[in-house]
């Protein structure tokens, strides 16, 4: 049973170092020349969604180090995911990776992430922000930023009014969580043949031999990898071209380029590589100085990691709504039309 939809407002009290609304980005945008934008760890972002009943693309707030805090003048319900962090709720630790009960008043800090550059802070309901092309998702070159400030008060909107449950913390309501391994030292990334891996000769066994790192001129369009490459011979003038996110170019330096959801054409640099599906939302948490190998896979494997991520994050699902129904916490599925009554 759905309680009435409440107004709960959100100081923030710290932002760290760039904290933004954030969803899974925009469709139907690119054959405009947008990005589609977006989460750079859609795993993360998903599952903080999904733990707290909210569909996978509601709006949630990313956070790219430093120290971020809030205080709920109402109570919430959160989960915060992606890299390992340190979160307190009054000075308590409190778990990543399950949904939390808030209660009002009290402050929330979320820092000293490691391993990774991201943290996801989802809320139960929705946030209110303003939407570009019909996403949260930040669009800076188009003066849609989205990026939340020291002393900003945030407005939610959501039917959690609170929440108590002698029974909540016994193993019979443990959830199962795909959580990422934000394994120490170097990272080993799935990749698929290119349109121009042939034309590279050796660039197969230097990828699968040698260790790449992410340079600090990464950004949000693509990380920058120092390591060896080698360029494509024969190809003549390549007309560039839409690419899917995670193609690995090669321009005319000596460097890799694995393009992010902020991509937008080649600029006709050979693509010698792609990154699995599977692997994205691990790239989307690299940082400078993070080492990286990659190993070949097959089409076919790839397709069959990206469908078990996603069977993980429907059996995530469908467990929690069971469990927010059986003790009434609020659920985006309760939200849904009813055919019945159209």
């Amino acid at each position: 049973m759905r309680t009435a939809e409440l107004t709960v407002g959100l100081k923030i009290r710290e932002a760290g170092w760039l904290s933004t609304f954030q969803d899974l980005g925009r469709e139907r945008s690119e054959y405009m020349g947008v990005p589609c934008g977006g989460a750079a760890d859609q795993h993360s972002a998903s599952v903080a969604n999904i733990l707290v009943g909210n569909l996978r693309t509601a709006t949630s707030i990313e956070i790219m180090g430093g120290r971020f805090s809030f205080i709920p003048d109402s109570p919430v319900l959160i989960a915060v995911t992606g890299a390992p962090a340190d979160v307190t709720v009054n000075g308590e630790a409190a778990a990543m990776w399950e949904p939390v009960c808030i209660p009002a008043g009290v402050r929330v800090v979320i820092a000293n992430a490691r391993g990774g550059m991201r943290n996801y802070l989802a809320f139960s309901g929705a946030l209110e922000t303003s939407l570009f092309m019909g996403s949260a998702a930040p669009e800076a070159r188009m003066g849609f930023p989205q990026q939340i400030g020291v002393g900003q008060d945030l407005q939610l909107h959501t039917s959690y009014a609170g929440f108590e449950h002698p029974y909540l913390s016994q193993p019979l309501f443990r959830l199962p969580v795909p959580v990422t391994a934000f394994s120490p030292g170097t990272w080993h990334i799935d990749i698929v043949e290119g349109p121009e891996t042939d034309a590279a000769p050796g660039i197969r066994e230097l990828l699968s031999s040698r260790a790449y790192t992410v340079t600090a001129k990464s950004n949000h369009v693509g990380l920058r990898l120092d390591g060896p490459v080698v360029h494509p011979e024969g190809l003549g003038e390549i007309v560039s071209h839409g690419v899917p996110i995670g193609a690995f170019e090669i321009p005319h330096g000596d460097e890799l380029i694995i393009l992010g959801r902020y991509r937008t054409l080649t600029a006709g640099y050979p693509i010698v590589a792609f990154a699995t599906k599977a692997s994205l939302p691990l790239l989307g948490q690299a940082r400078p100085g993070q080492k990286m190998t990659f190993n070949w896979v097959s089409s076919s494997q790839a397709v069959d990691q990206y469908r078990e991520e996603q069977r993980l994050l429907a059996v995530l699902e469908e467990r929690v709504a069971s469990l927010f129904t059986a003790v009434r916490l609020p659920h985006a599925s309760a939200l849904a039309p009813n055919p019945a009554a159209a």
